[in-house]
């Protein structure tokens, strides 16, 4: 009975914790940029692989 009792103390403490600061979002590098662009682009010819393997001719 008395661990409710304490759970039921604590409880509101975690309802007082201060509101979620969203962090600032970093500028991309030019490698990041890079990279991605060769990612889309293996992306699209995966996709006309796709395309062509499933076809009905």
């Amino acid at each position: 009975m008395k661990t409710i009792l304490m759970l039921a103390l604590l409880a509101p403490t975690t309802a007082m914790a201060e509101a979620f600061q969203r962090p600032a979002p970093l500028q991309q590098s030019g490698a990041a940029e890079i990279s991605f662009l060769i990612a889309s682009i293996c992306l699209i010819v995966a996709l006309y692989f796709v395309h062509r393997l499933v076809m009905r001719k």
